[in-house]
C-alpha cells in the first residue's frame, strides 16, 4: 500500500506544494496525497489512522502562528514532528473578469491578510471573504466578472483564469513552515525539537522559571508562541521551538524533559527532526 499523506485541499494549494516537496524529502516517490478540508480534519486523519502522516501550516514569516493547527497539535499530543519544510508563498491575484471590475476578494484568511496591503491600495472597495483554501476561493470564482481571489498562479492556469496581478503579497519575502506530522516514536536527533506545555500554577515568575530551564541547556529558542487553553481565562498553552547541537542533541532533550517535567502540568515532546528551507 502507498504512504498516504493528508494537506488542506483541494488541489492547487500550498499545502499540497509542501506535501510534494515532503514526499521528494523523505524519499517517497509513490506517495498518495489525501486532500482534506480544514486543517482539523488534516491533523485528525493522521492521528485516528485515516492517512501514515499528515502536512500542515505552522507558522507564516508575516502573520505569526497559524492557529488551527498549534491547536490541533495539542489535542493530538500523541503524535510527532518527523520534518519542517519552509516555503516561499508569492500570491497571484486571479479572476474571470477584468481588475476594474473586481468587487469581491475570495481567499483564506491567512492569505487575505498577507496580501491587506495591496488590497487595501488597489482593491480599496472590494468585499474581502474568507474561505477554506486558497485553491477553494479560485474554484469559487471560476466564470465570475466580478470577484477575484488570491492564489497560487499555477492554479490559474489549471483553472484557466486570467492572473490580474502577480505578486499580491505585501512582503517579498514572505514564507511559511510547513510540519511532516506522523504517529509512533519520537526522534531524538534533528536540527530542531518542537514541544508545548501548560504550567503547573499561574504566578508571577512560573514562565520565566520554565524559560531559564531551558537556557540554562545552552538552547537557543528559535521560536516561542501562546495559545489559550480553552479551559479558563487567563490559562495558556506554550509551543517552543529550540535550536540543537550538532551531537548530544538526545542527552540535550532527555535533560530538557527532566528540567521542565515539574514545572508543567502537561508537557508534550514532538520530538527532533530536520529542517529545509526553499525560500
Amino acid at each position: 500500500m502507498p504512504i498516504r499523506m493528508a494537506f488542506l485541499g483541494p488541489k492547487g494549494t500550498y499545502g499540497e506544494r509542501a506535501a510534494k516537496e515532503m514526499l521528494m524529502l523523505e524519499g517517497i516517490p509513490d506517495g498518495e496525497l489525501v486532500a482534506c478540508k480544514g486543517l482539523r480534519s488534516v491533523v485528525d486523519h493522521v492521528a485516528d489512522g485515516g492517512c501514515d502522516c499528515a502536512v500542515v501550516p505552522v507558522e507564516n514569516s508575516v502573520e505569526g502562528g497559524v492557529t488551527a493547527s498549534l491547536d490541533a497539535l495539542w489535542s493530538h499530543r500523541d503524535l510527532c514532528v518527523r520534518r519542517a519544510l519552509v516555503l516561499p508563498i508569492r500570491h497571484a491575484l486571479l479572476s474571470s473578469g477584468s481588475l476594474q471590475d473586481i468587487t469581491e476578494v475570495l481567499s483564506h484568511p491567512q492569505a487575505l491578510a498577507q496580501c491587506s496591503g495591496w488590497l487595501a491600495t488597489n482593491l480599496p472597495g472590494a468585499l474581502q471573504l474568507p474561505t477554506s483554501s486558497t485553491a477553494e476561493a479560485a474554484r469559487m470564482v471560476r466564470g465570475s466578472r466580478f470577484r477575484a481571489a488570491i492564489s497560487d498562479r499555477s492554479v490559474g492556469e489549471r483553472l484557466e483564469l486570467q492572473q490580474l496581478a502577480f505578486p499580491v503579497n505585501d512582503v517579498p519575502g514572505n514564507c511559511t513552515r510547513f510540519l511532516l506530522l506522523k504517529r509512533g516514536e519520537r526522534l531524538r536527533e534533528g536540527d530542531v525539537a518542537s514541544l508545548a506545555f501548560s504550567l503547573n500554577r499561574n504566578a508571577p515568575g512560573a514562565l520565566v522559571e520554565a524559560l531559564q530551564a531551558i537556557a540554562g541547556l545552552g538552547l537557543n529558542m528559535s521560536r516561542i508562541e501562546s495559545r489559550p487553553s480553552k479551559r479558563e481565562l487567563g490559562e495558556y498553552v506554550f509551543f517552543v521551538d529550540v535550536e540543537l547541537p550538532n551531537s548530544g542533541a538526545h542527552g540535550v532533550l532527555d535533560a530538557l524533559e527532566a528540567q521542565l517535567q515539574p514545572l508543567c502540568e502537561h508537557l508534550a515532546q514532538f520530538g527532533a527532526y530536520p529542517s529545509s528551507d526553499l525560500s
